[in-house]
């Protein structure tokens, strides 16, 4: 089960429009493995000063492959490692914590986080695919959000392979640290303000908002197309390796795959997040990591119609 970045493919055109969230162009599945198991689960809870240290302490210790958010309910600093991280690399994590240690519980998840693209039908540039997230418009100019890591990989988007339908230019792109993108639309009626379904039917997005802990979500994306779970943290930090690491991101047991990544995290008719990776597949489940869209919203100054 691999972690890696999943690029969002947007809003679906109504009729032959295009597929707002459709297929992903960096796949990296965020998926946390439904198998993984607590290493270690004190049981006493940390005051507010120790869960910050022991969050500090995991993301000074560096350690690729990890994830980690703070539960307030059990008062921990739960961290997921993926099965590239060596028991010595947990004790690395652990020591980092020092007297703040009791504040972490720590999990395994099989397979590794990582970055892919995979090919198929979404948007497309620089020789990746993404899938588009969601369409949002400012006052009469409309645009697509996606994943930072895909709309970095390129200026000019388009909806085919071939590269002969232009979607759109990309205007901003953060990432790491974030994972949101926005790419203008060069035909604002090819903007549709739907989520693709991938059953012949589409979800009217009309609002966003926050997500919380136990929500039940949808996510669609090119690869896997919908699948559904639950939000199980928030403001998870995750570390993607080669000085990737992002933060401030919903934590989901979600399935996705390469090609997915960009894609739509939805609850009913409320837009929720922008896939950014994970580890895991839909064959045997996983966790998945999704970019909080509020904050891009507020980041471009749009909003979803």
């Amino acid at each position: 089960m691999n972690i890696k970045r999943l690029s969002p493919l947007g809003g679906v055109a109504r009729g032959a429009r295009l597929i707002a969230v459709a297929s992903a162009l960096l796949a990296v599945s965020a998926l946390a493995a439904p198998s993984a198991v607590a290493e270690s689960s004190p049981t006493a809870k940390a005051t507010t000063a120790e869960l910050s240290r022991a969050n500090g302490a995991v993301l000074d210790a560096d350690v690729p492959g990890t994830a980690w958010y703070t539960d307030k309910a059990t008062g921990k600093v739960v961290v997921t490692a993926d099965s590239t991280v060596s028991a010595a690399e947990i004790a690395a994590i652990e020591k980092a914590a020092g007297d703040d240690a009791d504040a972490l519980e720590i999990k395994r998840t099989p397979g590794a986080f990582s970055k892919l693209i995979a090919g198929g039908q979404a948007i497309y540039a620089g020789g990746g695919r993404c899938s588009l997230g969601f369409n949002v418009r400012s006052g009469s100019t409309y645009y697509a959000l996606t994943a930072g890591h895909c709309t970095d990989i390129g200026s000019t988007w388009y909806t085919n392979s071939s590269n002969t339908t232009l979607l759109g230019t990309r205007t901003g792109s953060s990432f790491p640290g974030n994972d949101y993108g926005i790419i203008r639309h060069s035909n604002a009626s090819a903007a549709d303000g739907r989520v693709y379904l991938y059953n012949g039917s589409y979800r009217d997005i009309t609002s966003a908002g926050n997500a919380y802990v136990g929500q039940s979500v949808q996510r669609s994306g090119s690869t896997t197309g919908l699948r559904g779970g639950s939000v199980t943290g928030l403001n998870a930090t995750v570390n993607y390796g080669n000085g990737d690491v992002v933060y401030g991101l919903i934590q989901t047991n979600v399935c996705a795959e390469p090609g997915d990544s960009g894609g739509a995290l939805f609850s009913g008719s409320t837009a929720l997040g922008l896939t950014s990776g994970g580890s895991g597949n839909c064959s045997s489940g996983g966790t998945t990591f999704f970019q909080p869209v509020t904050e891009a919203l507020s980041a471009y100054g749009v909003s979803v119609f």
